[in-house]
């Protein structure tokens, strides 16, 4: 069976401020997709969410059934597998939404790793890049 992974990352400049997210799914090491996604001004916590759903939404369209996720946002792998609550009230609904959409997924494992391992690097180069292209006023 094949190795998926999907690493995303979210990052903003400021908090709130200008916000972006990356996602790096792989099969057995090689890159099949990536993405990024401009934001506007939101909070880094927001980011990291979105790039979440992003992942998990295409590994659905994708159609993997056994997907490991990656992230660098402990906070958010350990509100995902149950180990913190989420107490923000703009964080519920998207938690909410990457529940719901992970479970969909019949194998998933959620993993934190440092922003200097796997593939978090590419995913935070995509998302910076995505972030210099936009001007906010």
């Amino acid at each position: 069976m094949p190795k998926v992974c999907s690493y995303s990352d979210g990052g903003s400049r400021g908090n709130p401020g200008k916000s972006a997210y990356a996602i790096v799914i792989t099969v057995d090491g090689k890159v099949v997709h990536e993405h990024a996604e401009f934001l506007g001004v939101h909070t880094n916590n927001y980011a990291e969410y979105r790039g979440l759903i992003a992942g998990i939404s295409k590994c659905l369209e994708l159609g993997f059934d056994d997907v490991e996720f990656v992230m660098d946002s402990q906070l958010v792998i350990r509100q995902m597998t149950g180990q913190y609550a989420v107490k923000s009230p703009d964080m519920k609904a998207l938690h909410d939404d990457a529940q719901n959409l992970v479970s969909l997924i019949p194998h998933h494992t959620f993993t934190n790793v440092r922003r200097s391992e796997r593939m978090i690097p590419r995913a935070d180069a995509l998302l910076n890049a995505e972030m210099d292209r936009h001007r906010i006023q």
